[in-house]
C-alpha cells in the first residue's frame, strides 16, 4: 500500500509536531473526553444528585483570580499531550490508552454517583469575576467527583516525568503548574477536595495499569489499523 497525498502532507506538516502513529489517538482523548463528560451530564440531567461538600471545604475562600489557572489549564494540557506524543509509539499508547481508561472510570461515577455542589454568588465585575460568571454559566455544577480538571493536568505531568529527553525545568513546571490547577478548582469552588484527591488517584492508577500490562497493545493495534488506511500505509 503506497503513501497517499494525504499522508505526504501530512508529514511535510502536522507530523513535524504530531507523530502520524499518534495522530488520531490524541484527537480521540480530547472527543472522548467530551462525550464522557457531556454525555453523563444529559443522561443524568434528572438523577439526585449528593453534595459532599465537607467543613474543611466551606473553609476556603474564594478567590476569583484563580479563574485565570483554571482555564489557562487548556493550553498546557495541548501543549503536554503533544509533547507526550512524541516519545515514543509504544510510550504514547501506554499513555493514551492509560487516558482512555481514567475516562471510563469518571463516566461509571457520573453515573452511579452523581454530584454536585452549591456555588456562591459572583457579584464583582472584574475581569475574574466575568470569567468565573461565564464558567458557571458554561459548565453546570456537576460530574464533580472525581475531578477531570484535576486528573487531565496531573496525566500532563506523569507522562512526561520519566521522559529524559525533556528539560527537568520543565518537568518541575508541569508538577507545579498541575497542583496549581488543583488548587484553582478549590478556590474557584469548582470542586471540592474528595474530587481533586480521586482525580490524582485513577490517573495514576491508570497509568499504572497501562504500563504494567499489555492492554496498550490492543489500543494500538486498533489505530495501527485506523491510520493505515488513512495514511495509505501497512
Amino acid at each position: 500500500m503506497k503513501e497517499n497525498k494525504f499522508s505526504k502532507w501530512y508529514s511535510a506538516g502536522i507530523g513535524k509536531i504530531i507523530p502520524k502513529y499518534a495522530f488520531l489517538s490524541v484527537i480521540f482523548c480530547f472527543i472522548f473526553n467530551q462525550l464522557i463528560y457531556s454525555g453523563c451530564q444529559i443522561l443524568m440531567r434528572n438523577a439526585k444528585h449528593y453534595d459532599f461538600t465537607s467543613s474543611l471545604d466551606r473553609s476556603i475562600p474564594f478567590v476569583s483570580q484563580w479563574v485565570y489557572i483554571y482555564i489557562i489549564c487548556f493550553i498546557f494540557w495541548g501543549i503536554n499531550y503533544i509533547m507526550i506524543t512524541r516519545g515514543g509509539k509504544e510510550e504514547w499508547f501506554k499513555f493514551a490508552t492509560a487516558d482512555y481508561m481514567s475516562r471510563i472510570i469518571c463516566g461509571i461515577f457520573f453515573i452511579l454517583l452523581p454530584t454536585t455542589n452549591v456555588r456562591p454568588e459572583v457579584v464583582g465585575n472584574g475581569l475574574s469575576d466575568i470569567l468565573t460568571r461565564f464558567i458557571y454559566s458554561a459548565d453546570a455544577a456537576t460530574n464533580l467527583f472525581p475531578s477531570i480538571h484535576c486528573l487531565v493536568s496531573w496525566m500532563c505531568f506523569v507522562g512526561i516525568r520519566g521522559r529524559k529527553d525533556i528539560p527537568s525545568w520543565y518537568k518541575g513546571f508541569s508538577l507545579i503548574f498541575a497542583l496549581l490547577v488543583c488548587a484553582s478548582t478549590q478556590f474557584t469552588k469548582q470542586h471540592y477536595l474528595i474530587d481533586v484527591a480521586a482525580g490524582l488517584f485513577i490517573a495514576e492508577l491508570c497509568f499504572y495499569i497501562a504500563n504494567h500490562t499489555d492492554i496498550y497493545k490492543s489500543v494500538m493495534k486498533i489505530f495501527d489499523t485506523i491510520n493505515g488506511r488513512l495514511f495509505g500505509e501497512k
